[in-house]
This record gives C-alpha cells, structure tokens and sequence, in this order.
C-alpha cells in the first residue's frame, strides 16, 4: 500500500492508522453479521476493512488534490484518529464487557483458516497478502491506469498535459492505498489474533515505510524486503529468551540495511551539490 502511494509521488504515513481501520471494520462485521456460511461472510469482512482503510486514506487524498494541504501532515494526524477512535469503540460500543477493552471474538465462519497444525500460526492470508502484491504489480505495469499514477508520481505537467485528471489521481491513489493497508489489518484479526484489541499493531504501518524504500517501490521487491524483515522481528524474541540476545540488535540491523539502501541516493546527492557549486564558483570567477 505504501509503495503504491509513491510510486504516484504521494508519501503515505499513515499506513498504521489505516490499518487500524481496516482491522477494527473488518471485525465489526465479523461479530456483527451472523448466520453466514464462511465463503461469504470471510470476504465480507476482508471488503468491510478494504472499504473502510480506502475512505480513510481518500480524506487526506482529497484534501491534498482540492486545498494543497501535505498529504504527510494529514496522513499523520489521521493515524492518531484512527488510534483515539478503536480506543474509544474498544471501551464502549465494541468492548467485549464493560471492564475488558476487546471485541468479541470473531466467529469461526469470519476467521482465516490456518494451512499448518499449531503450533504454527501460518494460515491463508499469507497467499492473500501475496495475491495483493501480484495483482498491485499487474495494476502499475500492465494497465493504462497504473502508467497513469507512475506518470503523475514522475512529472505532473507532463501528466496533466497528457490529459490525465491530478486531483482524481492524487485521490484515488491514496484511497487505494489506504485500502490495501487495510487489508493487512484485516488479515491481523480475522488470520491471527480473532479479536481486536488496542495497539494490536506492533508498528506495521511504520515499517512499511522502510520496506517500501527497500523495494524500490516495486510490490514483488516489497515482497522480499518483507520476509527479510519478517524474520529478523520474528526471531528477534526467540533470539532474546533462548541466547540472550537483545531485541535491540535486529532493529539496528534493520536500520542498517535501509542505510546501505539510502547510501547511493545520498552519495548522489552530496555529489550534485558539490558540483554545483564548483559550477558557481567558476562561473564567479
């Protein structure tokens, strides 16, 4: 989702917040919505988050096509709605009981089956997740509609002279992105944790800022960078409790590798601005 807002020159931060709506629609249905059989009450649930995570990131789509206002800025103050909203719905119109801030359980015809026996948590929103990426990747490189966001993230005056609409594009790209991180929410609740609870994200939407970057944008890139990251915070815990080994040195291993990853860009950078003013001068002199 991220790396779809970018590759439309958009800088979507609010990825955490959008996935909190996606998860927390997504499981108002699940609990809500009785007496379906699981082919459809499942992708029910799945579009209620993707509906809901899309609105989300449409509001500040929309404010930065009609007004101008930065689309960071809003994406930003956006995720703390998001935060201060499940909050509230988990201590009143959603909470399990009075005194426990979760959702009720969502009910087996809504959950994710798993595709390994426990222990293991590995169930099917994984394929889904993939799904996503090939179908993202087709949209930006074999539609007319995916050279049309690229172009806008590229050059908006060549883009408008081509005829393409910027404020529909700006909207529409951060609502689909809105949407897809919201499918990740979705997938969160209804695959792994079957209820929604505060701060059920351990900061997804952050790093799908990073991962993005080290996919180069590209959603089958964004794949690899993923499991890389995946694997590192998934062994992280069990580095910690069996050798000792701080939680802290995969984060600084992450930062690293998105380091190594920004080095040319930066180097590139620095150069130009040397050059520049190497030029400055000799035109001075």
């Amino acid at each position: 989702g991220v790396a779809l807002s970018f590759q439309g020159g958009l800088v979507n931060i609010g990825a955490e917040g959008q996935l909190f709506v996606g998860g927390i629609a997504s499981v108002f249905i699940a609990y809500s919505v009785t007496g379906l059989p699981k082919i459809i009450h499942l992708p029910l649930a799945f579009l209620a988050g993707f509906a809901a995570a899309g609105l989300w990131g449409f509001i500040p789509g929309y404010l930065k096509a009609k007004t101008g206002a930065h689309e960071v800025i809003n994406t930003i103050m956006m995720n703390y709605i998001a935060f201060r909203l499940t909050d509230y719905l988990l201590s009143g119109p959603m909470a399990k009981s009075p005194s426990l801030p979760i959702s009720p359980d969502v009910p087996v015809s809504a959950q994710i089956p798993t595709f390994l026996p426990n222990p293991v948590r590995a169930h099917w929103g994984f394929i889904i997740a993939l799904a996503f990426a090939w179908l993202i990747h087709f949209l930006l490189y074999k539609t007319t509609f995916g050279l049309e966001i690229r172009m806008t993230g590229k050059n908006l005056r060549a883009s408008r002279y081509a005829g393409i609409s910027i404020t529909a594009m700006t909207a529409i790209t951060m609502a689909l992105s809105g949407a897809v991180a919201g499918l990740a929410g979705a997938n969160q609740v209804l695959g792994v944790d079957h209820r929604m609870v505060r701060a059920f994200s351990s900061g997804y939407g952050f790093d799908a800022i990073a991962l993005a970057l080290l996919g180069n944008n590209n959603p089958l890139g964004v794949v690899l960078s993923s499991l890389l990251f995946g694997f590192l915070r998934g062994g992280a815990a069990r580095m910690q409790s069996v050798a000792g080994t701080p939680v802290e040195l995969i984060r600084i291993i992450q930062g690293i590798v998105v380091i190594f990853v920004a080095a040319p860009e930066i180097i590139r950078g620095i150069y130009r601005i040397k050059e520049s003013k190497i030029q400055a001068a000799a035109e001075e002199s």
